[in-house]
């Protein structure tokens, strides 16, 4: 079993989730403190082999699909816009969403938390998109010279609720759609068939204006360095629609919760 000290490290995380999950702060300590008390009446209910952290979250998450401790969940609790969106999302794929999207767990860990397998956690996470997709629909450039990709894309796309102003084949086609659109979204190729990029495309448009961007590319480790700067969403080719929808949804609620952390900072 671990030891106090290793529980204590991951409480605030885990009251970070409490609050995204409830609504609000007071709810969700309330449920991270009915998980330590089954914990302290029961050590052995984390003594497993897939780390603390993962059976931490998944006793809470027991505790929370079993226990009405503050009643039900209401959009009326969630104080902020992206809280309120979150809520109206169905219970089980709202914690799929957090689970991977801010918790930061993989997919494996993160379906051992809610009890279910991977291929399950991937139709609740699908699920999730789309129904944050119909909460924060926008307008989408789509950066994709292979024509049934980006058919397939515009497909997916419209079926999240969104509106696709245009597909771009060259760095000089986004450009223009771009300036011209102002899309709310780009989905983008890194390397585009004229020889272009796709990745200085998107550079040049955002020295105009601000967006979300979530890149697609078959040679995602060229990308991913670790260094500086590096796309923050990233997607595999071939891709899974439940990918592109979860990460969609991902960029949109971040990029936008990051907008009104700014301004109360302001």
């Amino acid at each position: 079993m671990p030891d106090s000290t290793t529980v204590a490290q991951y409480l605030p995380l885990l009251r970070r989730y409490g609050r995204a999950l409830t609504g609000n702060q007071a709810s969700g300590d309330a449920y991270v403190a009915a998980t330590l008390e089954a914990l302290v009446a029961d050590p052995n209910l984390i003594n497993d082999d897939c780390g603390p952290r993962v059976a931490l979250y998944r006793l809470f998450t027991r505790i929370w699909n079993t226990m009405a401790i503050n009643g039900e969940t209401s959009t009326a609790r969630f104080a902020l816009p992206g809280e309120r969106k979150l809520a109206n999302i169905t219970p089980l794929p709202r914690q799929a969403f957090l689970l991977l999207a801010m918790e930061g767990f993989g997919e494996a860990d993160a379906a051992r938390i809610l009890g279910v397998d991977v291929a399950s956690l991937r139709n609740l996470t699908e699920e999730s998109g789309r129904e944050l997709a119909s909460e924060l629909a926008t307008d989408v450039l789509i950066i994709e010279d292979e024509t049934i990709i980006a058919m397939e894309l515009e497909s997916l796309v419209e079926s999240l609720g969104h509106r696709v102003l245009g597909v771009a084949r060259t760095h000089r086609e986004a450009i223009a759609l771009g300036k011209k659109q102002k899309p709310g979204l780009i989905l983008a190729d890194i390397q585009l068939a004229d020889g272009s990029s796709g990745l200085d495309a998107v550079n040049d448009l955002l020295r105009t204006f601000e967006v979300p961007v979530v890149f697609i590319t078959a040679y995602p480790e060229r990308f991913l360095t670790g260094e500086r700067p590096e796309p923050a969403f990233l997607i595999a080719k071939p891709f899974q629609p439940a990918t592109v929808s979860a990460i969609t949804s991902q960029a949109l609620f971040f990029e936008r919760s990051a907008k009104r952390q700014e301004r109360r900072s302001a």
